[in-house]
């Protein structure tokens, strides 16, 4: 049972976003404390697809195969015309994976069973969240915030030297800093439910749109026995969300009489909108997540950005918790919050493409692969490099050899909570690898060998050149031998360690 305390970090909200974070926070053996205001899990499937860029993320922090596991590929979707006729056709273009993108196709996985997998690997790591716990107010000032939190017996206090609100679309902590969230309230209100039925298949994901707004959708949910339910309804008026009101809507839409819905897992009715916080910060406090931004649901992105917005604040917090200066902080918001609204109005494009009777097709925007940080303060432009790739750009993988013959890969290297520098071809000069920097140095006489120089191709790289990986997988810097000098001075800036030898 939760007790008045101390902490490094507070996290409200015990989603994706806040699950993550506290992830990435325990394997840095970093404090924290998770609390939920719900007296159990989220039993729903809100969001079901978990694009490639987020996929790299859950290799990095070792759930990637228990997804994979628990979900599959999104099926064929199957469009019925009004004359009984359909089409079957991929919502995405099928890609195969390739050396520099392992992870090439979204996975579907439910919700509930997603952020289950990040609770149970939590758990392997020794900690858990705290359900029915509700923040009810809080305090800041230039060393912690001091939180009230209501428990099923008594209220108590928790001392942190800073708070997350992951806390949803109607995030109390946005709320209490008087944090506006402009945006616009997008005229469309929907129903999504989660439904055991039967009189469908479960190949394919069905879809009906005889008009935009008598549309509907019923996907097979991978891993599970439940169909998604999602169709638009009268932006007013009640709701019949009873087994008989919702096989009523369905009879509606298709005009078929054998779909009949078995058991309610989970039902909810919205209004879309597009909102995103006008700051990220105040003080110690930060937002994360949906309590950031809110979106229609079109086209996948919501968990995933939620999902990528903890993984860069984590080894952030981390950092400037063990020494790094505060500065390092304000670049989760520079870096993030640019990328919220590009997917605010990505997925406000894809609705109203939706709404114009548009066919649901997904390209590589919605993948997240080629999202950067190209601006951002801790993208070293003066150590860019002069090929396509540059500092701020997601770090690919490429195959390789340990100097055992081993077989490993980038991805394998970079996995953990640290930095990563690679060398190529570089001779003599060496760095020191420590607990927050892992130093390898590629060639015949290296720590890795690239035989068939899938290294060299992925990175466009030259003899000499040092690359530099954040812990996120971004790239911080690509620099030749003549500019080691501002490579050790960016590594004690934002590393802390003077690392050359």
């Amino acid at each position: 049972m939760l007790k008045n305390s101390t902490t490094d970090i507070l996290i409200c909200g015990a989603g994706a976003a806040g699950l993550t974070l506290a992830l990435d926070l325990a394997r840095r053996n970093i404090p924290f404390i998770l609390i939920d205001k719900a007296e159990k899990p989220f039993h729903g499937s809100r969001g079901k697809g978990i694009q490639p860029r987020t996929q790299e993320v859950f290799y990095d922090l070792g759930i990637i195969n228990q997804l994979m596991a628990a979900g599959g590929h999104f099926p064929l979707m199957r469009e019925y015309r009004q004359e009984g006729e359909f089409d079957d056709a991929r919502i995405t273009e099928y890609q195969e994976p390739t050396f520099t993108e392992p992870y090439s196709m979204p996975l579907m996985v439910a919700q509930f069973l997603t952020e289950k997998i990040l609770r149970d690997r939590l758990d392997e790591l020794g900690h858990h969240v705290e359900f029915g716990c509700e923040l009810m107010g809080f305090d800041q000032n230039t060393t912690e915030v001091t939180a009230c939190i209501a428990t099923a017996v008594s209220e108590i206090s928790i001392q942190a030297h800073y708070l997350i609100g992951t806390d949803g679309g109607k995030s109390f902590v946005r709320h209490a800093l008087n944090i506006d969230f402009p945006g616009e309230t997008l005229k469309v209100r929907a129903v999504v439910a989660d439904l055991v039925l039967n009189g469908l298949s479960r190949d394919v994901w069905h879809r009906w749109k005889t008009s935009p707004a008598t549309s509907m959708s019923l996907c097979p949910l991978s891993g599970t026995d439940l169909f998604q339910l999602q169709a638009p309804v009268a932006l007013t008026g009640d709701l019949d969300l009873s087994i008989t009101g919702l096989t009523t809507l369905i009879k509606e839409r298709t005009d078929q009489t054998d779909i009949m819905i078995d058991d309610i897992h989970w039902c909810s009715v919205y209004t879309m909108n597009a909102r995103l916080a006008d700051t990220y910060q105040k003080g110690r406090i930060f937002l994360a997540g949906d309590s950031a931004h809110i979106h229609p649901p079109t086209g996948g992105q919501g968990l995933n950005t939620s999902v990528q917005d903890a993984y860069n604040l984590g080894w952030k917090l981390a950092a400037v918790l063990k020494g790094a200066p505060d500065a390092l902080l304000k670049t989760y918001e520079a870096e993030r919050r640019p990328i919220a609204a590009n997917m605010l109005n990505l997925s406000t494009k894809l609705l109203n493409e939706s709404k114009l009777g548009a066919a649901m097709r997904r390209n590589r925007e919605t993948q997240q692969l080629d999202l950067n940080y190209r601006g951002s303060k801790l993208s070293c432009s003066k150590l860019a490099h002069t090929a396509m790739l540059c500092a701020g750009d997601r770090a690919p993988d490429a195959p390789c050899c340990n100097i055992m013959g081993g077989s490993t890969s980038i991805f394998q290297l970079l996995q953990g909570p640290h930095w990563t520098l690679f060398g190529y071809e570089t001779g003599d000069t060496t760095f020191q690898t420590n607990v927050d920097l892992c130093v390898y140095k590629i060639g015949n006489e290296g720590d890795i060998v690239d035989t068939y120089h899938h290294i060299r191709d992925a990175y466009q790289l030259n003899p000499g050149e040092w690359i530099l990986i954040r812990p996120d997988g971004y790239i911080a810097a690509i620099t030749p031998a003549q500019h080691l000098a501002d490579l050790t001075k960016y590594l004690a800036e934002h590393i802390g360690i003077d690392a050359h030898e």
